[in-house]
C-alpha cells in the first residue's frame, strides 16, 4: 500500500535511509551520507504533503517524494519539456531487505500515474553518476539522461538528470 507520509514515519524513514546508505557504501557507492537525506528534509516533505510511503504488512518498505518545486541546481539543464508542468522525484528508497522485489518499480509507477492524473507534462529526477544500477533502472523506464548537476555536500561526483515526457 502507498500512502501519504506523516510525522510518525520520521524515525522509520531515517532507519530506512541509513540502511540504504550503508548498503550503497558497502558497494562502493558514496551517494548518501550524514548530510543527506536528513530528518529535516523529510519533515519538509511531510509538511508539503509530498512524501509517500510504501508499506507491506504495516512495515515501511520504501518511500518517494513527489514535488512540484524545481531545485535551483536543475536550472542549467536543457530539459525536454519547455513548460513548468513538471513533477520532480526525490529520495526514492527501498529498504535493502526488500530490494530486487519490484518495490522501486511500484513506487515509480505510482509517481508516473500521479503525474499523468494531475496533468503534468513530464517527470524529472536525478541519480548519482556512480550508481549504474539506478541509471539502468530509469533508462529502462524510458527516462532520458540530459545533463549533470552537483551536490557538494554529498559527493564530488556529478548527479545525472533524467526526464520522462508523459
Amino acid at each position: 500500500m502507498i500512502r501519504k507520509g506523516d510525522t510518525l514515519d520520521l524515525e522509520p524513514l531515517m532507519e530506512l535511509t541509513r540502511a540504504c546508505a550503508k548498503h550503497m557504501i558497502n558497494k562502493g557507492i558514496y551517494q548518501w551520507n550524514e548530510h543527506y537525506p536528513n530528518k529535516q528534509a523529510f519533515q519538509t516533505d511531510i509538511d508539503r504533503k509530498e512524501l509517500y510511503i510504501l508499506e507491506k504488512d504495516d512495515m515501511l518498505v520504501g518511500c518517494v517524494v513527489l514535488s512540484i518545486l524545481k531545485d535551483e541546481e536543475y536550472i542549467p539543464i536543457q530539459w525536454l519539456s519547455r513548460t513548468e508542468q513538471n513533477l520532480y522525484v526525490h529520495r526514492l528508497a527501498v529498504h535493502p531487505k526488500f530490494q530486487g522485489q519490484g518495490y522501486a518499480q511500484q513506487l515509480m509507477s505510482f509517481a508516473e500515474e500521479q503525474a499523468r492524473q494531475q496533468g503534468f507534462e513530464s517527470i524529472r529526477l536525478d541519480t548519482f553518476s556512480q550508481n549504474p544500477r539506478n541509471q539502468q533502472f530509469y533508462e529502462q523506464r524510458g527516462y532520458k539522461r540530459l545533463g549533470n548537476i552537483y551536490f557538494p555536500k554529498q559527493s564530488k561526483h556529478p548527479f545525472y538528470c533524467y526526464e520522462l515526457l508523459l
